[in-house]
């Protein structure tokens, strides 16, 4: 028997875990648990998966060693929560926690107990940006003063039937949904910015959250930074991250596809002027594939945490890191009062948590 995994919310990025998680030699999936009762019939008739709708059910039944949450991010803290006192080792999509402090709580906890807690910011297993940091980090390219990140794709490209994530309360709008990706990535590569300023987060469709961010970085050694976001970019086929990094020494552009290089005088092998590496270059094979290598390859990373041999890439504090980024970002947004909204006011009532909407919502990331 591996390690006994559970996962509850069953939306697309709950489908493709699952599906990743079940491939992996190490681990064995006993039990899913979503709220939809249609799905969780198909599956019960069509794969060996326990099916459940409660998740403390799922965990106390199957004597899991381990759980994924892939739900809407308003349910993470409550279900990080329930797998820490469980005493479950956790893999939570993003954004880790909606409240800075909480996620920051939870992260003391798991530590404490020594659990191994990892946040799905894929961009850490990417070949490029993995590279990147290894640059920036060495000192390949000198002293950083400036970092850009941008972030663009077509999640909100019209004014109504939006998903869960337009909703404030529930995925925490374009910064937590979308620009944490850029922002982690951020952080990953060089640092988080010690301070934020001139943040303007507006809306374009959305009545509740923000659909576009800009904002400057500000960092203790002196560098500075930018941030641009927007997840209503239809010119883009799907999400599109991209870093920049200046320093003293030459240049570092990094995405998913290619890792472009200036160098001002030659250093650890390379030589003066431009260097070109891609993703074919830098990417580590996999056994799995689905969606791209970095799915597999931080499912594989969180497996190997788990059995003591690695330590983890992408984990409950750095995650709360990104979180408290996102928070400033929000902070300097409302206290410049540059936030723009729709002149509509939606009114969006309280909220129950996860475990009193379990029988009236569909909980699955979509």
């Amino acid at each position: 028997m591996g390690i006994r995994l559970g996962l509850v919310g069953l939306g697309k990025m709950g489908v493709s875990h699952l599906a990743i998680a079940n491939s992996h030699p190490d681990v064995d999936v006993l039990g899913v648990c979503d709220s939809n009762p249609v799905l969780l019939s198909a599956l019960r008739k069509n794969t060996k998966f326990h099916c459940y709708q409660n998740p403390v059910e799922m965990i106390e039944t199957e004597k899991l060693d381990a759980v994924i949450v892939s739900t809407p991010s308003r349910f993470h803290a409550d279900l990080v929560r329930t797998a820490i006192d469980h005493n479950l080792h956790i893999f939570c999509e993003k954004p880790f926690c909606l409240d800075p402090q909480q996620g920051k709580l939870l992260a003391a906890e798991a530590r404490q107990r020594a659990l191994v807690g990892q946040v799905g910011y894929h961009l850490r297993f990417v070949g490029t940006f993995l590279k990147a940091r290894q640059l920036v980090q060495s000192g390949c390219i000198g002293r950083i003063h400036h970092i850009r990140a941008e972030a663009y794709g077509p999640v909100v490209l019209r004014s109504r039937g939006t998903t869960w994530r337009g909703h404030r309360s529930e995925g925490g709008g374009c910064l937590y949904d979308y620009a944490s990706h850029a922002i982690d990535a951020v952080n990953f590569i060089y640092d988080a910015p010690d301070a934020v300023s001139g943040t303007i987060a507006r809306s374009v469709f959305s009545r509740d959250v923000e659909d576009e961010a800009y904002a400057t970085l500000i960092y203790d050694s002196g560098a500075t930074g930018q941030l641009a976001v927007n997840w209503s970019d239809e010119s883009q086929r799907k999400m599109s991250v991209k870093v920049t990094v200046w320093g003293s020494n030459g240049k570092i552009s990094v995405d998913r596809q290619e890792l472009q290089i200036y160098i001002r005088q030659a250093v650890d092998g390379y030589r003066e002027g431009w260097h070109l590496e891609n993703i074919t270059q830098l990417t580590e094979p996999i056994s799995y594939y689905l969606r791209g290598e970095e799915y597999t390859a931080q499912f594989d990373h969180f497996v190997r945490c788990m059995e003591g041999r690695d330590e983890c890439r992408s984990s409950f504090d750095t995650a709360a890191q990104t979180d408290n980024v996102i928070q400033m970002l929000h902070d300097d947004a409302e206290a410049g009062g540059r936030i723009r909204q729709r002149q509509e006011a939606e009114h969006v009532n309280v909220r129950p948590t996860f475990f009193e909407s379990l029988k009236s919502r569909v909980t699955s990331r979509g």
